[in-house]
């Protein structure tokens, strides 16, 4: 009996749970979708490509955390979601008790119909995950330019129980939660349920306004800590910030259920306009009552805003300087006494590596790293310049299938490296301010033709500006000049060969090393090849991209969730009023733009409000973002905006017209 009649108030009731379920349904099926990820083609192939740092595992292990924190989300949501929904069945539950049904009966009906839902959310979460799975994985191929010749269905059995496990763990809260609420309400309680209307206290204008300009001040002095300290200064002070930004949105949020009321009210006009009246003491009442949720919702606003803005911009970052970074397929350094370029290439010969049948072309350059004194070094504010002859500059540029560039006669050239733009801005602005430079016994004025911009070799690490100097001023730089005499080796591969050259190259790396040792023992080298540097790049987006889409989506949801179940309830518990305002003759149409209005007001106040806070947490984060690379943030912006809309939109969209049917008595 038990369960045939939780069947049929599942059945009845569908449209009241059409929210609720699809939040859990979308909460199953994120949580499936990333806790998947291990079975993913492209976390195989980053784990048999990636030669120097497991992203695979760190990514696995970062999702793992993560995921606890999420689930502990998802059940404050659900529990949440839980409260309303039996706060309108009340007068139901009531009912039953009355026809002689006991507590633990109640409890049991309650059970079987969450089991019901759980159930069918659960299934249908796995399915839609696992569609999700499949369309996350052609995005991430698309997203790193790789052509999946054999497209398969993957479906991972480790996320299938990771979720079912930790959901189950959460309907048995959900159930508990019910058995307690049930036992602990009189009959009485719930039978006057729908009479219970909520106390409207009104505070002063004077407190009101006190509150307003304390929060915004906590604010502002919140904003500027931010922007002067940045975001990666952690100490007793950042905790002191992010109190004082919790403290001024709470104040904010707790004025305006005396402030906005009031303020309205002045002007006659607007007030009494339609049903503005109604709609305005509506929603103070909802603020007064509603104002730590409200604060909450923002706050987890902001970080979905912050962490999905953010991580689309480290992303975007992150793939142009691995585009920047890797413009030959390989490079090896050398920093040794006496290691000329014949020594480098029988090294490798020594090592298994012939460069000149395992290459299809490739170049050994110098680069010597002169000390500088006395004027020199004053005027351009260093010790030690970076520099390259004019034929070994042009050779690299040939390597990359660019045109050589010509040096004036007593001129000197700059190649600007991909150093943070404070470091190259020095020799820059001297280069255009046409500082000499005396070197070689020879002064040389800046050639106002010759910049170049850009990697010249491959490397993991920035590269620092170098000084392009004539060749005969290069040959006669005195020995006791030279600090230290680096040596590359840049090449690429031959096509078609690519893979097998890589691989190649790296058996007989150490053997190169130990070729070195026996050559002497100071010296220090480092190898980049593009391939390596691709797949760190893509480790590296996998990460950032991943992790931070899973909190931004989470946190959205949860917050418009949030929201939408607030509304929902309050459009039940306001029905009477709505039947008393078709009563005197209000049009339908006229209640369903104050449903709309309402809605609206309770989903972007709090909206508005996190723009603002995101607006100067992102351009703290954009600094440290910038560190890594020029940012786009005109494409993160867009991105972040697309997925507020789609998500934070389709909530908005079902709560109006959920309500909509409510107050309209269907």
């Amino acid at each position: 009996m038990f369960c045939k009649l939780a069947l049929r108030n599942v059945r009845r009731s569908v449209r009241d749970y059409t929210l609720y379920f699809l939040t859990l349904m979308f909460g199953v099926c994120v949580f499936y979708v990333f806790n998947s990820l291990e079975n993913q083609w492209v976390m195989e192939a980053l784990a048999a490509n990636g030669r120097n740092v497991n992203y695979t595992g760190v990514i696995l292990r970062l999702v793992d955390v993560i995921s606890v924190f999420v689930v502990v989300v998802l059940a404050c949501l659900i529990l949440y979601a839980n409260h309303f929904m039996l706060r309108r069945r009340k007068k139901e539950l009531g009912t039953y008790l009355l026809l002689g049904m006991t507590q633990r009966n109640v409890s049991i009906i309650l059970f079987l119909e969450t089991l019901c839902i759980g159930l069918l959310a659960l299934a249908a979460g796995l399915l839609m995950g696992f569609l999700a799975a499949q369309l996350l994985s052609a995005f991430t191929a698309s997203l790193f330019q790789v052509v999946v010749e054999e497209f398969s269905f993957v479906f991972s059995w480790k996320g299938v129980g990771k979720t079912v496990l930790y959901f189950a763990i959460m309907f048995l809260l959900v159930m508990l939660f019910n058995a307690v609420t049930v036992s602990r309400k009189k009959l009485i309680d719930l039978l006057r349920a729908q009479r219970e209307n909520q106390q409207l206290r009104l505070r002063s204008v004077t407190a009101s306004a006190v509150m307003l300009i304390v929060g915004v001040v906590l604010l502002a002095v919140a904003y500027a800590m931010l922007l002067r300290r940045g975001l990666l200064r952690v100490d007793e002070l950042f905790w002191v910030m992010l109190a004082m930004g919790t403290v001024g949105t709470l104040l904010f949020f707790r004025s305006l259920s005396g402030f906005l009321l009031k303020l309205c009210k002045g002007n006659r006009r607007f007030y009494y306009r339609g049903l503005n009246c109604f709609v305005l003491r509506q929603f103070n009442a909802s603020i007064n009552t509603n104002y730590l949720s409200m604060t909450v919702v923002c706050l987890l606003l902001l970080l979905a805003i912050g962490v999905t803005a953010c991580s689309v911009g480290v992303n975007l970052t992150v793939e142009g300087k691995a585009d920047r970074q890797a413009p030959v397929d390989m490079t090896l350094f050398v920093e040794m006494d006496d290691f000329t370029a014949e020594d480098m290439a029988q090294c490798m010969k020594d090592a298994g590596f012939d460069l000149d049948t395992c290459l299809e072309e490739y170049v050994i350059v110098q680069r010597p790293v002169l000390r500088i004194e006395g004027e020199t070094k004053e005027k351009w504010g260093t010790m030690f310049l970076y520099t390259i002859s004019l034929s070994d500059f042009n050779e690299l540029l040939a390597l990359q299938g660019e045109a050589p560039m010509t040096l004036a006669p007593e001129r000197y050239g700059l190649a600007v490296g991909t150093e943070p733009e404070e470091y190259m801005d020095q020799q820059k602005d001297g280069w255009k301010e046409g500082k000499t430079l005396e070197v070689g016994g020879q002064v040389l004025r800046a050639d106002p033709e010759f910049c170049h911009t850009g990697a010249l070799y491959t490397t993991s690490s920035s590269i620092s500006t170098v000084f392009v100097l004539p060749d005969d001023v290069m040959e006669s730089i005195q020995p006791e000049e030279i600090s230290i005499m680096d040596l590359f080796l840049a090449g690429n591969y031959p096509k078609g060969a690519e893979d097998e050259t890589e691989d190649r190259l790296w058996d007989s790396y150490f053997d190169f090393q130990d070729k070195l040792t026996e050559k002497g023992s100071g010296y220090s080298m480092s190898f980049s090849t593009k391939q390596t540097e691709y797949m760190e790049a893509m480790g590296t987006k996998l990460l950032v991209l991943f992790l931070g889409l899973y909190l931004g989506i989470i946190f959205l949801v949860t917050s418009a969730a949030v929201l939408a179940l607030q509304q929902l309830s309050q459009a039940a518990d306001n029905l009477q009023r709505y039947q008393v305002l078709s009563r005197l003759g209000v049009e339908e149409n006229m209640r369903d733009r104050s449903v709309y209005t309402q809605i609206f007001l309770a989903f972007f106040l709090p909206l508005s409000l996190a723009i603002v806070h995101s607006i100067v947490g992102i351009k703290a984060a954009n600094e440290v973002i910038q560190q890594l690379g020029k940012l786009d943030a005109v494409s993160s912006t867009v991105t972040t905006a697309v997925i507020i809309l789609l998500v934070y939109g389709a909530y908005f969209g079902a709560t109006c017209a959920g309500a909509r049917r409510m107050v309209r008595g269907k």
